[in-house]
C-alpha cells in the first residue's frame, strides 16, 4: 500500500494550502459613468486565509482618485469605492501584482450612452488598451471553465461520478443530472429568485463528497439504495447545492446587466466545458492505468471487479490512495467549514 500512503501524504500536504480549502475566485474592476467624464469604480479583490491578494487596479496617469477609497470586508473579499473625473478613452488599465497571482480579474466598464465593456486580465496579459477596446462578454466562458478546474471540490465530486459508475450510460444520465441540477440553482440564485448563505453551502458541498468517498469505499451490496440503484437522484440532490457554490463566485465577479443572459450562459457552458475536461482526463487516465497493469483488467470504473456474477472488492492500489485521499480532504473541508460557520 506504499503507493496509497504517498498519496494521503500528498493530500495532507494539499489540505494544509490555501487552495485546498478555497477556491481561486477572481477580482472584479467595475467602473460606471454617473456623469460626463465622471465615473465611479468599484474593486474587489478575493482574500485567502484571511489574507488579501497583492493586486490593485492602476487607472491611466491622468485618473487619479477623488478622495482616498476606504476598504472594507464584505463576504470574503476586500472591496473599495471611489470616485474619479477623466474620459478613460485613452490609455489603459492595468492591475498591478497580478502577473504574480493564479486569478483572473474581471473588468467591467459602463458609459452613459450605453455602451459597454467587458474583459477579462489574466495574469500573463494584465492590461486592457482603452485605445483599442474590444467587447469580451465570450471571458465569463474561460470564467467557467478556470472555475470548475480550480473549484477543488467540484473536481472531486466529479471524480467520484466517474469512479462510481461503471457504465458509461449510466455515467452519462448521472452527470447529466448534475449538471442540470446545478445549472438551475446558479440561474435562479444569479437572477436573485432564490438565495442561500454560501457558508452551509460550501460545507454541505465538503459534506456531499465525503459521501461519496464513503459510498466508494463500501462494498456494492453495502452502498445506500439512492446511491445504488438511482445515482443520477442523487447527483441530482447534490448538484442543487453545487449550483448554489458556483452562484457565489459569480456574486463576486458580478454580471454586465446589459449582456446577463449570455454572460450567465456562457459562464456555465464554461462549467460544462471544465466538467468534461475532467471527464475525459480521468477516463484516459484509467484506460492507461489499465493498459500498463496498474489496475486489474476487469475492473470497471469505481474500481469493484466482476468475476462470476459476484461482485468483490478488488481495488487498485492506485485508486485505493485516490478515493481515501478525496476523502480525507472532504472530512477536512466539512470540518473546517463548519469550524468556521460557528
Amino acid at each position: 500500500m506504499r503507493p496509497a500512503r504517498r498519496i494521503l501524504l500528498a493530500v495532507a500536504l494539499l489540505a494544509s494550502t490555501p487552495l485546498a480549502a478555497h477556491e481561486v475566485r477572481p477580482a472584479y474592476l467595475q467602473i460606471v459613468e454617473t456623469a460626463p467624464e465622471r465615473f465611479s469604480v468599484l474593486w474587489k479583490q478575493p482574500i485567502v486565509q484571511d489574507r488579501r491578494l497583492a493586486i490593485d487596479p492602476v487607472l491611466p496617469n491622468d485618473c487619479p482618485p477623488l478622495g482616498d477609497p476606504v476598504p472594507e470586508v464584505i463576504g470574503g473579499a476586500l472591496v473599495q469605492q471611489w470616485e474619479v473625473a477623466c474620459p478613460l478613452d485613452q490609455g489603459a488599465i492595468h492591475i498591478s501584482g497580478l502577473a504574480r497571482t493564479l486569478t483572473d480579474a474581471m473588468v467591467e466598464i459602463q458609459r452613459l450612452d450605453g455602451e459597454g465593456l467587458t474583459a477579462l486580465l489574466r495574469p500573463n496579459s494584465p492590461s486592457l488598451d482603452l485605445d483599442d477596446p474590444a467587447p469580451q462578454v465570450a471571458a465569463y466562458l474561460w470564467l467557467g471553465i478556470e472555475h470548475l478546474l480550480f473549484g477543488i471540490d467540484h473536481v472531486l465530486f466529479v471524480i467520484g461520478l466517474v469512479y462510481l459508475i461503471p457504465s458509461r450510460w449510466a455515467l452519462l444520465k448521472t452527470i447529466t443530472a448534475f449538471t442540470l441540477a446545478h445549472s438551475i440553482t446558479l440561474a435562479l440564485s444569479v437572477l436573485e429568485l432564490v438565495q442561500a448563505p454560501q457558508g452551509p453551502v460550501e460545507a454541505v458541498i465538503a459534506l456531499s463528497i465525503l459521501f461519496l468517498a464513503r459510498e466508494l469505499l463500501s462494498p456494492a451490496e453495502q452502498r445506500s439504495p439512492l446511491t445504488a440503484r438511482r445515482p443520477w437522484i442523487m447527483a441530482l440532490l447534490f448538484g442543487l447545492l453545487h449550483g448554489f457554490g458556483f452562484a457565489g463566485a459569480m456574486a463576486e465577479i458580478g454580471l454586465p446587466r446589459d449582456q446577463l443572459a449570455p454572460a450567465l450562459l456562457l459562464f456555465n457552458i464554461g462549467i460544462e466545458v471544465g466538467q468534461l475536461m475532467i471527464i475525459a482526463a480521468l477516463l484516459a487516465f484509467l484506460s492507461v492505468a489499465r493498459w500498463v497493469g496498474l489496475r486489474p483488467p476487469t475492473a470497471v470504473l469505481q474500481g469493484v471487479a466482476q468475476s462470476s456474477g459476484t461482485a468483490s472488492v478488488q481495488l487498485a492500489r492506485i485508486d485505493v490512495g485516490l478515493i481515501y485521499g478525496i476523502g480525507v480532504l472532504a472530512a477536512y473541508w466539512t470540518i473546517d467549514r463548519v469550524l468556521g460557520l460557528l
